[in-house]
């Protein structure tokens, strides 16, 4: 038996380390942002692979002819075996970019059957049989499939590492009557730790004082506003985490005032460990891509398996030779495996992923990029989101006054207000005071004017037990005393209430927060300031929103469009979510709002009954929030999550594709989602979608392309032994054109624009099969027609005696899938209405590939190589005529299409 030399097994082990080399290199951090910052360099970068890779195969198949049967089929071929591992090693190391395992990379298009165990069982063949180079190869590859996996694994760890830094690194605590600065990670259950504003709470505490103590829970709960924090006893064990306001809970961040606190809970015990707990036991799923890939790569390998056994069966029974039996099997194996799919995949997903930057959509892992064009449902968390994540006095009122506010309440709001301006000019303080500032000076008031001239002299600081502050001014030999609190605080000081704690409620009903503003005029001041919130005349009630973005009621509009259903969770109040899922459109009015005890009293078969249904979430927990995308994919949703908070994180996670916060968001919710919004916007979602749509459109055009033109290579060669014709395609121009015809002008189609109404038609069903729509139908009678043609222009050159039969079939090859995927650029509307110029890469990738097909008729050098003899004039115009016949056909198609006459409008989505 032949064995290589040594000179060739250091070549193939050196072949082998630089591909799984680049592979490796390609699966960092650093080349993917390159990658995405330069998606043409990569477009063109991966069609000069495949035309570097073109003279390997042409130099094997060439030396292969005059050696003997038993050189070309035997272990001396290195040429050809390492030829073909370069022309599919151009297409799998790409696919590394995506983010996938190795084995996954090679084996999609072959049904992901094949795992570590097997390539190592072939390495353990391979070196029994004298092939260490083959073993070492494979070796390799299992090696750099665990190297990716630890790769993804550190990427979830990071998640996890955002996640610890949240903790204080010390605390203030009170230990047997001194204070002291201790670990956090020292604590124990029954320290008393003392906070003050700016400290981040170092464990979960039960408050047992408070000074003006608010909390920002924002990143924990979702509630858009600092929580003020009381004292009392709650008995009530159901309570979400933004209702237990006698908590402290570690991670958040004190806004204002001080208090001290005993910890409950340290560690994992924690609220935030529970989260961690729930981000580490979330797991990421399939997107829809690499589903319909693995079901589309397991069918296919059964059908070539097949096709390939019939044809070798088939030609020896005809008295082929076997080597060019075996050879041509092979070969037509190369054409049906669509081996450029991975590159026109990542490419795609490349293009739309630098398009989607400049959008403000920052993609961390590519598969995002389509897995958006499948999402059915979007979940997205309401603050900074959809709002605008700034408090704003949207609603006035006062008793008796038909204009509002008058100028009394527009004092009050500037002058019993704590917020000051820093040295830049902005204010800053709680985001309630601030927006009563901007709302005065919108108004027409002078704030700093009001207050030099009525300074204050005296105050009482709110108090969470009185719900209330009050700030004394002087004024005209007097004293001005001002009141601004909850209503149910403020106005029974103010005599008769019931009109205004009937408005309060109603504007509350409105997801609005509600403060009472009052006043007393006194000419002295008690000894007792506590007495001077007593007797109060009503100045009116102010009502506080984050209100909705501008442009997120068109976004949800949009989305309704385009059949994607919108749904809010929110840790907010229950009421602040409806008014403002009401006023976007998620919710019609009288929707059911689902709070988070209300969910917790759902068993699991009840709320898959009734989740499809809800459109608002509210008051629920980070594990309630995994419950709710769990519930909706179970549904067969694919479902798209938004959040900022650290308790998005674990829902960001498991979702199918997790849309995270760049401006306003936790670094926890950035290392667990897949995209990033940089201006965290809601609408930005939308446009992502849009594109997600346009790069499935394209990949799919590529399968229907590829497959369509691989059927009719296959039928040709398959059927001609039945007809009684001669083989009609040698290996080389089967190579030829699997490489060349299919190739590049498949990577143009990367580039293509969207379909005009691509955001008017419903999400694809999450389990339709990829040749869905007509698809499959296409490619059948399109590789029927290529047959025909093919057969017809052979046995009809074969008849009037030209010598020419062999080159004529090979052109009309050629050329016919050049008219056809002009013609498939859009499913629905003619080439002349999209334009014919719209996709330069395109039109130059068609126009190069028939000027080298022409070259191989009619350059002399390359005639031996490809066995092909120049044509006259009249065949080579009745070539051009032929292979226009498929474009006519597919334009025809799509009329039938348009009018609703063929697959019953499928098509259209």
């Amino acid at each position: 038996m032949w064995h290589r030399s040594r000179l060739e097994q250091v070549e193939g082990i050196a072949f082998d380390v630089v591909l799984v080399t680049v592979a490796v290199m390609v699966s960092t951090d650093e080349v993917q942002a390159w990658l995405f910052e330069h998606p043409r360099e990569l477009y063109y970068g991966v069609s000069a692979l495949h035309v570097i890779a073109f003279p390997a195969l042409i130099c094997a198949v060439v030396a292969g002819y005059g050696r003997s049967e038993q050189a070309m089929l035997g272990k001396g071929s290195s040429v050809l075996v390492w030829a073909t591992v370069l022309f599919f090693g151009c297409s799998f190391i790409v696919p590394a970019v995506l983010g996938l395992a190795l084995d996954q990379q090679l084996w999609v298009m072959m049904g992901t059957v094949f795992g570590p165990l097997v390539l190592l069982a072939a390495a353990v063949v391979a070196g029994v049989v004298g092939e260490p180079s083959d073993t070492f190869a494979i070796v390799l590859i299992v090696l750099l499939n665990a190297v990716i996996g630890f790769v993804q694994e550190y990427r979830a760890e990071k998640a996890m590492e955002a996640l610890r830094q949240m903790a204080a690194p010390f605390a203030r605590v009170r230990r047997g009557g001194a204070q002291q600065d201790v670990p956090s990670a020292e604590l124990v259950p029954g320290d008393l730790v003392l906070l003050e504003a700016g400290n981040i709470v170092p464990a979960d505490l039960r408050l047992v004082e408070s000074a003006r103590l608010s909390v920002a829970e924002a990143a924990l709960t979702g509630e858009s506003h600092p929580i003020e924090k009381a004292l009392d006893v709650l008995d009530d064990p159901a309570l979400s985490l933004g209702d237990r306001a006698n908590m402290a809970w570690k991670g958040t961040m004190v806004a204002a005032g001080r208090g001290s606190g005993v910890v409950v809970a340290i560690g994992s015990q924690t609220e935030l460990g529970r989260i961690a707990q729930l981000l580490d036991s979330a797991d990421e799923v399939k997107t829809p891509l690499q589903k319909r890939l693995a079901r589309f790569g397991g069918r296919l390998a059964v059908l070539v398996l097949v096709v390939c056994a019939g044809v070798f069966a088939a030609g020896l029974a005809r008295g082929e030779p076997p080597a060019l039996m075996f050879l041509t099997a092979v070969s037509l194996a190369v054409a049906a495996i669509p081996e450029a799919l991975p590159a026109v995949v990542a490419i795609s997903l490349a293009l739309g992923a630098s398009r989607m930057a400049k959008q403000n959509a920052l993609v961390r892992r590519l598969p995002a990029v389509e897995t958006l064009g499948s999402v059915t449902t979007i979940c997205t968390d309401k603050t900074g989101t959809l709002t605008q994540n700034k408090m704003l006095a949207e609603a006035f009122w006062e008793p008796g006054e038909e204009q509002s506010p008058t100028v009394g309440l527009l004092e009050a709001m500037a002058l019993v207000n704590d917020a000051v301006w820093d040295s830049a000019g902005a204010l800053s303080g709680d985001p309630t005071e601030t927006a009563l500032v901007e709302a005065a000076q919108a108004h027409g008031q002078d704030p700093t004017a009001l207050r030099e001239a009525l300074p204050r002299v005296a105050e009482l600081p709110f108090d969470s037990t009185r719900m209330r502050m009050a700030t004394v001014h002087a004024v005209d030999g007097g004293f001005r005393v001002l009141v601004k609190g909850a209503p149910e605080a403020v106005l029974p000081e103010c005599g008769d209430a019931a009109e205004s704690l009937a408005k309060a409620e109603e504007l509350a009903a409105q997801g609005l927060r509600v403060l009472a503003f009052a006043e007393r005029r006194l000419e002295t001041l008690p000894e007792d300031l506590s007495t001077i919130e007593r007797e109060l005349s009503l100045l009116g009630l102010v009502g506080l929103m984050d209100p909705p973005r501008e442009e997120a009621q068109g976004a949800v509009a949009e989305c309704k469009a385009a059949g994607i259903v919108p749904v809010m969770i929110t840790g907010d109040h229950p009421a602040t979510a409806r008014a403002i899922a009401v006023r976007l459109g998620i919710l019609e009015e009288g929707g059911r709002v689902l709070n988070g005890t209300e969910l917790a009293a759902l068993n699991d078969e009840d709320f898959a009954a009734q989740v499809g249904e809800i459109r608002a979430f509210a008051r629920v927990d980070p594990g309630q929030k995994i419950r709710i995308v769990r519930a909706l994919q179970a549904t067969g949703q694919f479902v798209a999550m938004t959040g900022d908070g650290v308790n998005d994180a674990p829902a960001l996670k498991r979702a199918d594709i997790g849309v995270s916060m760049g401006e306003g968001g936790t670094d926890v919710a950035r290392e667990a989602s897949h995209m990033v919004l940089l201006d965290d916007n809601f609408a930005t979602i939308v446009l992502a979608v849009r594109e997600g749509r346009r790069i499935f459109d394209n990949i799919r055009r590529f399968v229907l392309y590829t497959m369509s033109s691989n059927a009719g290579e296959i039928l040709t060669i398959s059927v001609a032994p039945f007809l009684g014709l001669p083989i009609p395609l040698l290996p080389i121009h089967i190579l030829w054109i699997n490489l060349l015809t299919d190739g590049l002008p498949g990577l143009a189609l990367a580039a293509e624009r969207a379909e005009p109404g691509v955001m008017s038609r419903p999400p694809r069903p999450p389990d339709e099969s990829i040749f869905a729509g007509g698809l499959w139908q296409h490619i059948v009678w399109v590789g029927l027609v290529i047959a025909v043609l093919c057969l017809g222009v052979q046995a009809w050159a074969i008849r009037s005696g030209s010598d020419h039969a062999q080159s004529m079939v090979f052109t009309v090859l050629c050329l016919s899938q050049l008219g056809h995927v002009m013609a498939i650029r859009s499913d629905r509307e003619s080439l002349l209405r999209i334009g014919v110029f719209t996709n330069k890469p395109l039109i130059a990738a068609v126009v190069g590939t028939a000027l080298l097909q022409l070259a191989t008729l009619y350059l002399p050098f390359l005639n031996p190589i490809f066995k092909t003899t120049p044509l006259p004039l009249s065949e080579l115009l009745l070539c051009l005529g032929l292979s226009s016949v498929l474009f006519f056909l597919c334009e025809l198609e799509k009329l039938l299409v348009r009018r609703g006459w063929l697959y019953q409008g499928r098509r259209a989505r």
